[in-house]
């Protein structure tokens, strides 16, 4: 067969399309950076971030079951509450999504309203600083002037403490949830809460009870848009808790980083 000009141009140009697809698909690899860690009830709670190249394409936290399975059964009421744990994010993190550090709160008896009197654990995702969370003293009962969708910010009574507007709790915020939950007569299981501070949204949060992480099983929890948000902050759209068997541990996943505010 007599090699035609088209038939040499196919040959020669082939090995380099190939050579663009692997370099391509190198590029586009993703790699897992780790951040820092904190001991908690024996283990560390560790964050990280997916990097594809430079870019951020999603962040969150890897929870050993160790520190599901030893978290005390009983614990003293401490008013204001204090977090058993607080874990900066990454500087790429913040840069990329303004999420600033990670606080874990464990509530061995729940908290109202009724469905959330189970054990459970917090796991706050914080757009603001550690100083600026410390600070929260919920003096500041300014709600915000918009909700996300089917969510509810209740004003709820504590006996013996009086009404916490907004379901605002010192050293935290408050609490936007999920107005089908909040009028639920049965007890929750996970669920994802949107945090507020003098008005505007400062954390997003899954809730998740003890039973629920000791069913070693894989879950996702849908993330609400939130209206108004801070300048500069990227909120995730979707939110997964990903069991490894092997390393007895779930990692939270928060990616589908949206647009910022």
């Amino acid at each position: 067969m007599v090699a035609t000009p088209l038939g040499r141009m196919v040959r020669t140009r082939m090995p380099l399309a190939l050579l663009t697809l692997g370099l391509g698909a190198c590029a586009a690899k993703e790699r897992m950076v780790q951040g820092e860690c904190r001991p908690l009830y024996g283990a560390d709670v560790c964050a990280w971030d997916r990097l594809a190249g430079d870019s951020l394409t999603a962040f969150g936290a890897t929870v050993p079951m160790r520190v599901v399975d030893s978290a005390p059964a009983d614990a003293p009421m401490v008013w204001p509450p204090v977090a058993e744990a607080t874990i900066p994010l990454s500087a790429a993190a913040k840069s990329a999504t303004g999420f600033d550090n990670m606080t874990i709160f464990w509530e061995p008896h729940g908290h109202p309203p009724a469905p959330y009197l189970v054990p459970h654990f917090d796991f706050h995702f914080n757009t603001i600083s550690q100083a600026e969370v410390a600070g929260i003293n919920c003096a500041d009962s300014t709600k915000p002037a918009q909700l996300p969708a089917a969510y509810e910010l209740p004003d709820v009574e504590i006996p013996g403490m009086g009404t916490l507007v907004g379901l605002c709790v010192p050293t935290m915020g408050m609490h936007a949830l999920p107005g089908a939950e909040v009028h639920s007569t049965t007890p929750f299981e996970k669920t994802m809460i949107v945090g507020y501070y003098a008005g505007r949204p400062i954390f997003v949060e899954p809730m998740i009870t003890r039973g629920a992480l000791m069913a070693r099983q894989n879950f996702s929890l849908s993330i609400p848009t939130v209206p108004n948000g801070q300048p500069g902050v990227r909120y995730p759209t979707s939110f997964a808790a990903e069991y490894d068997s092997t390393a007895q541990a779930f990692r939270f996943v928060f990616a589908g980083l949206g647009a910022g505010s």
